[in-house]
Parts: C-alpha cells; structure tokens; sequence
C-alpha cells in the first residue's frame, strides 16, 4: 500500500521532536509545536523559569500555587513515586543535578554527597495541596524532575490536538517516546512498523520490529546517556534507594501500552524491578506488555496480545521467562 507521509520535526524538549501526518494540514502541525512548546516551558528544569522551578525555587520556604495542568501532573508523578518498591522517583531532583549524566557528568560524585543529597529526595515530603493546587517542598534543597513522565504526558496531549484537527492517523516521536495514533495507511494489515533501538549501536541499528495499532511505545534503557569510568558504566537511572545507578541484568525495558504517560511511568517502575519482580509487577497491569533485554542478549517479552515483535538480531536470543 502506499500513502503520501508528511514529516515535520523541531528542535524541543532538548531532542528532536517529531510527527508524521497522512493529510496535509499545517494549521494541526502549528498547533501541535505550539503546543509541545508551552508545555516545556511549563514543566521543565532546565531553565531559571518555569512553574516547576518556582516550586524548587520555594523548596523549605512556601507552598507555590501552580496551574492545574501542572498539578495534576505532579500528583500523578507523586502517586507513581509512592508505589511499593518504585524506582520512579519524582524527587530525584538533587541527585539528578549532582550526578549530571547526559550534561557533562563523567565522574562519581562523593559517597557523602550522594548520602546528603538522598536525605532530600522522599516524595513523602512534599505536601500537595488539592483545593488550592499548590506544591510544597518542605526542606530546602529538595527539587522535583519531571523529566521522566513529562514526555509522555506531552506526547498524549498531542494526540488530543490532533483530534481537535479531526486527524486520527500519525505517528508522534518525542524522543523516544513513540505514539501511535489509529491505524496505519501504509500497511495492508494495518499496523504501525515501530522499530526497538539495539543498545549501544548507531541510531539505525535495530534490535527488531514491532507491529501495532494505536498504541504507545516507550523505552528505558542505560544505552542513551552515561559515562564510562574504570570500566564501569554509570548511566542516568538513579536508584532512589542508594543514590547510584542501579545496577541489574537489564539494558532496557520497553512499555507498549494505550498511553504515553503509562509507558513513562512503568518503563521506569519494571526496569528498576529487573526481570523476574518486573513480569510480577506487569501482569498485575493486563493493559501493558512489555520487552525487557538483558545485558546477555536476550529478549523476554510478555504480554505480547498487545504487539508483534519480529526480531533482527541474530546475537540476541527471544527466551520465555518462567517465574519462580
């Protein structure tokens, strides 16, 4: 089959983000960048200015009234950091800005700094006030990161526009969170072609393919941003326990599932569990499948009634996985 794809990409979110369209409508793709933008500069940490950064601005001092979109993305975040035995942690913030993976971090920090700085990072200790929409953060130095669930979010209120356009067929890539929106126009089944990154290779290199309809796609892995030091990797996924990298089998988790958000959430939730607690904790969550890959080439995938995966790796192996 074939259908005319229009592609369109900025600059955003510090990746590029991307949306691919099958009518041609510049009013919906304004209306979409527009879109991503006010909510960046919203939500992120990154800048001396933001609603995220007047509540870290506050840390220790004062509640900070925010928007409603912005709470409510906090209370989400706060819900998901809350879980048992959650490695999302919405209050990573210290330990995110004092490791500095991905923005020129290449050494350990001191064993007594990440010790100070794990004292500021409970979710526990900030106060969400529901009536009034405000944030408090009770100890001065703590901050909150919403970098690990803003992209989802983003890219699900992107698809909300798209609507808004009457379009119910694109692809929205925000980085690495995939989103696929209806039915693909360029395959006779019907199905997107979305492919899974092989770790540390070029950005071509794939491990393989996945086939699937309306679904979002979203992977953590320790492949995209770490350093190397003495032969050890330290990459950018914090063990909010120890306030190291956390250090398992996996190289990454892939969530496919009916939103982005979800995807960000418990790519986050089953890597930090490894395999074995991961399936556990997914097939409590029927709605999501998911593909863990191991650090010895194997590929686990489950709940697969959501997916096909047709893999291009000849040095990794599919296993099933039997729970103990």
């Amino acid at each position: 089959m074939s259908e005319t794809c229009h592609t369109y990409s900025q600059q955003l979110m510090g990746t590029t983000v991307s949306l691919q369209l099958f009518v041609e409508n510049l009013p919906a793709v304004s209306a979409v960048f527009q879109t991503i933008q006010a909510l960046e500069t919203r939500l992120t940490v990154n800048r001396n200015h933001s609603e995220v950064m007047s509540i870290n601005h506050a840390a220790g001092s004062q509640p900070v009234a925010v928007s409603k979109l912005v709470f409510d993305l906090i209370r989400q975040a706060k819900q998901a950091s809350l879980l048992p035995h959650s490695c999302f942690n919405f209050a990573i913030g210290p330990l995110v800005k004092l490791w500095k993976i991905g923005f020129n971090g290449h050494s350990v920090p001191p064993a007594e700094e990440i010790a100070q700085r794990l004292t500021l990072t409970s979710p526990e200790l900030i106060r969400l006030d529901e009536k009034n929409h405000t944030v408090f953060l009770t100890r001065t130095g703590m901050e909150i990161d919403l970098g690990a669930i803003a992209k989802g979010y983003i890219a699900d209120i992107t698809k909300l526009v798209l609507a808004s356009y009457g379009i119910h067929q694109a692809i929205i890539n925000c980085g690495g969170n995939v989103l696929t929106i209806g039915s693909s126009p360029l395959t006779s089944n019907q199905q997107w072609h979305i492919g899974l990154k092989r770790p540390f290779a070029a950005a071509d290199s794939l491990l393989g393919i996945l086939h699937l309809q309306n679904k979002s796609v979203v992977t953590s892995g320790i492949y995209e941003r770490y350093f190397i030091l003495n032969e050890k990797l330290y990459h950018h996924i914090i063990d909010p326990q120890s306030g190291y990298p956390l250090d398992n089998e996996l190289q990454s988790v892939t969530i496919i599932s009916d939103n982005s958000l979800t995807g960000d959430i418990y790519s986050t939730i089953l890597y930090g569990l490894g395999v074995e607690r991961g399936i556990k904790e997914l097939d409590k969550h029927q709605y999501m499948g998911a593909i863990f890959v191991t650090k010895d080439k194997k590929i686990i995938i489950r709940s697969n009634q959501h997916f096909e995966f047709k893999s291009l790796a000849d040095d990794y192996q599919i296993c099933s996985y039997e729970l103990n």
